[in-house]
């Protein structure tokens, strides 16, 4: 089972950027999927998750900004990431859990899944 990250790069202040996470070994249909990030000599943090029924959740910083989506047939789950501001900078990764989770449990599930990690850094 692996999740597959990709579409990082360097991207100016204000600028957009669309990250995309693929899964492979499983079918990831009936798993919540997450965007985390961990910017340098800070803890890991929820970024925006996606439950099996659609549902979304974002974290307060992007919200408004970031879109969260997933395509079943791909087995992919994706962070449109739009107005980016230094703060975004950090290393993004995508994680799946499996089960049935509402929109409002999304930050707090405990992945089990993770990608290796894609670095956007957002230049001033």
């Amino acid at each position: 089972v692996q999740l597959q990250a990709s579409g990082g790069g360097l991207v100016q202040v204000g600028g957009s950027l669309r990250l995309s996470c693929a899964g492979s070994g499983r079918d990831f249909g009936g798993h919540a999927l997450g965007w985390f990030r961990q910017a340098p000599g800070k803890e890991r943090e929820f970024v925006a998750g996606i439950s099996w029924s659609g549902g979304v959740s974002y974290s307060d910083s992007v919200k408004g900004r970031f879109t969260i989506s997933r395509d079943f047939a791909k087995n992919t789950v994706s962070l449109q990431m739009a107005r980016l501001n230094p703060e975004d900078t950090a290393v993004y990764y995508c994680a799946a859990k499996l089960g049935t989770w509402r929109s409002y449990e999304l930050p707090n599930v405990d992945y089990e899944y993770w990608g290796q990690g894609t670095l956007v850094t957002v230049s001033s």
